[in-house]
């Protein structure tokens, strides 16, 4: 045989030198929940090793993770005002943009801030937006999502997360920004957000599931990817600086397809139930974490993300798995 691919397979070494998807910890983001109170650090129980925590304890936190590489978070709030309205996502006295001024004020730009921009924690009935007759009314949300972007730049946000999937968001936070003199906030769309059963656990930290209903008549059917693709580039024509697939794990494909039709980079959500899976199987002795964690991690960059949002970075740097 002239062609033996295991030649490049004999040694640790070679391995190394001919690996085609590499990791380095500059790609990681790692969401945190943020809620009222002080000396809170509380766990969330569908979600083992991830907390909620106050602003105060949150500041601990993160002090802790940027002496291991952990310096890109994205910023939930969770525990303000409800109302139909959502009022509260907008007030500048509202947590998420309280917690961001004291982060910007104690690290600067050696934090990168990213913040989710949905209403869905905001609303008594868990909807991501205005319910009208059971249904969400895209025009109305989109201007409640601009407002809610707005007061999250104006608190020193590097870069807005909306999350809501209406039709139109991302150009009216674009159009918000500039003509408020936020040209260099960046916006990372939640572009193709299914809508999927892997958010169970996070409901439960985010206090955000419907109580009425449920999410598909806004996020997108898992049964198309065309759409997923028309979906991504239209946010890019709007103005969205990187394109997230979500969930990850189940949704590669989506990746690998947005990253061939795109120059934007594209970024992955490993969400909540993705994560406590693995958790859950790793407690019981079923799998060997680090290797699973590993594995799926690689996955995300092998199908073309150069951004991965997860719950397991925090292991992956303290433990060292890099």
């Amino acid at each position: 045989m002239l062609a033996r691919p295991r030649r490049l397979r004999k040694t640790p070494l070679v391995r190394e030198m001919v690996a085609e998807t590499r990791l380095t910890k500059d790609m990681f983001v790692y969401p945190y929940f943020v809620v009222p109170g002080k000396n809170v650090v509380h766990a969330i129980d569908a979600m083992p090793g991830v907390n909620h925590f106050s602003t105060d304890t949150l500041l601990k936190d993160i002090e802790k993770g940027l002496k291991t590489g952990l310096n890109k978070i994205m910023l939930f709030g969770v525990g303000d005002e409800k109302s139909d309205d959502a009022h509260s996502a907008y007030n500048d006295a509202s947590l998420v943009p309280v917690t961001v001024r004291e982060l910007k004020k104690q690290f600067g730009d050696d934090l990168y801030i990213v913040t989710d921009v949905c209403v869905c924690s905001y609303t008594t009935h868990g909807h991501c937006g205005i319910l009208h007759d059971d249904y969400v009314q895209n025009d109305a949300t989109v201007e409640l999502i601009a407002k809610m972007a707005l007061t999250h730049a104006q608190a020193g946000a590097d870069m807005l997360a909306p999350s809501d999937m209406m039709d139109g968001r991302i150009l009216a936070i674009r159009n918000t920004l500039e003509a408020n003199g936020f040209t260099n906030t960046a916006i990372m769309s939640h572009a193709t957000k299914f809508a999927s059963s892997y958010y169970g656990p996070f409901r439960e930290a985010a206090d955000c599931a419907p109580n009425k209903g449920d999410r598909k008549a806004y996020q997108m059917d898992f049964r198309n990817s065309r759409e997923a693709l028309r979906e991504a580039l239209l946010d890019e024509q709007e103005g969205a600086d990187v394109l997230m697939v979500k969930p990850g794990l189940a949704y590669l494909d989506i990746i690998r397809d947005l990253k061939q039709h795109t120059s934007l980079p594209v970024a992955c959500y490993n969400v909540s139930g993705e994560y406590s899976m693995i958790k859950a199987a790793a407690q019981k002795g079923w799998i060997d974490e680090q290797k699973v964690v590993m594995e799926t991690m690689y996955a995300f960059a092998r199908a073309g993300a150069s951004i991965i949002t997860t719950y397991h970075i925090k292991d992956i740097l303290e433990n060292k798995w890099l």
